[in-house]
């Protein structure tokens, strides 16, 4: 087997998109921390009555919510099998490092779901990844028709964990979110992550399937000869995305009166439609990725792409300090346009980190953990 690959050699596309959606990432986590008084939310996102709330709610709906995780996911199904694609021994022992790695994952995500973030995604990805890593070998037909059936499947879980929580229900619903002991804070979470980590295994399996199929043919990492495919993508998956997204963001947005009838079938739209998004995102990064010239923003994105996994941790850290009951504890306070600046400001704080690491010829620590675990005795190339 080989260890990974040298960050010298890695694919400019998939790191772009990957450095890019950690900042759809601190977008759509930040609102589910906001907890003001005597409001409601929809999908952690607090109703706004304000204007420049009701629009970030509005755009935040249509453009990144439901569209962020799946394009993380089928960038992590694009990873597996790049993984997959290094290892030369026979198929068992291949299979044999991806599941490793995959309950690598699975346990890191629950400890970062106890220590720091309730909606840990990690998780879900070791979760799924376990399950359906023999999906590498699946042909292609099979790959697309089982992901368009957990697509279907996914949204429908989406859309009936999506019903309106009323003014006051946070103490109810988000308890680890008001929990003053930093003890209880910690249990509220575990008991948390882990009825929503399968949930969001559901969710995400389909976008992790199309991105085992987008890998076969390298669509993002060799996007030039594939530009007639991904121009498809993103000229249709765009549009749907957002035209899907309309209908829930009309109520995230406050322009009408949520109920549990009303919002159940346009939330399912919306992830439904989700799935499209998530990878023409992707698509137009790849394609963006052809053209684009090498300055210092974008070989940081780069850099932030190739050290997703510390700067989705680091988010984590910056929400804990900004969030907890026993530090900051602004979650009742910070209006949602003003968490679109938190979001902007962490975001930049880890693309500024990770080009200092690659300045100085270092992995992010959390890449370096998760490879040592994988690899074991393998020494990992810098």
């Amino acid at each position: 087997m080989t260890g990974p690959t040298a960050l010298e050699d890695r694919a400019l596309g998939p790191d772009l998109a990957r450095g890019l959606m950690l900042l759809f990432i601190a977008l759509a986590n930040t609102h589910g921390f906001l907890h003001p008084p005597g409001v409601g939310d929809i999908r952690a996102m607090p109703t706004p009555s304000a204007l420049p709330d009701r629009i970030v709610a509005f755009l935040e709906t249509t453009l990144v919510d439901g569209r962020s995780y799946t394009m993380f996911a089928a960038l992590f199904g694009y990873g597996v099998v790049q993984i997959a694609r290094r290892q030369q021994g026979d198929w068992t022992s291949t299979r044999r490092l991806l599941r490793r790695r995959a309950w690598w994952m699975l346990l890191l995500g629950l400890l970062h779901a106890v220590l720091l973030y309730y909606g840990d995604i990690l998780s879900a990805y070791g979760l799924i990844a376990l399950l359906l890593v023999s999906a590498i070998q699946w042909s292609d037909q099979r790959l697309l028709v089982s992901a368009a059936v957990m697509a279907l499947f996914g949204s429908w879980a989406f859309a009936f964990l999506s019903t309106p929580n009323p003014p006051d229900a946070a103490a109810e619903t988000y308890p680890w979110s008001l929990e003053h002991n930093p003890l209880l804070g910690m249990a509220g979470r575990a008991y948390a992550i882990s009825i929503s980590a399968p949930v969001l295994a559901v969710t995400v399996a389909g976008a992790f399937l199309f991105g085992i199929w987008a890998a076969r043919r390298g669509l993002y990492e060799h996007p030039e000869q594939h530009q007639r495919t991904l121009r498809r993508m993103v000229a249709i998956g765009v549009p749907v995305s957002f035209l899907g997204g309309v209908p829930l963001a009309i109520y995230t947005s406050g322009l009408l009166p949520a109920t549990d009838a009303n919002i159940i079938p346009v939330a399912g739209l919306h992830a439904l439609t989700g799935f499209a998004g998530g990878p023409a995102y992707a698509a137009l990064i790849a394609l963006w990725s052809i053209r684009v010239r090498r300055t210092p923003l974008v070989t940081a994105i780069q850099a932030t792409g190739q050290r997703s996994l510390t700067s989705y941790l680091t988010q984590s850290v910056v929400w804990t300090v900004v969030f907890a009951p026993f530090l900051l504890d602004l979650g009742d306070s910070l209006k949602l346009w003003q968490s679109v600046i938190l979001a902007l400001a962490t975001w930049a704080f880890t693309v500024v980190l990770a080009d200092l690491m690659r300045r100085r010829g270092l992995r992010g620590p959390f890449e370096v953990l998760l490879r040592r675990l994988t690899y074991r005795n393998q020494t990992a190339r810098q």
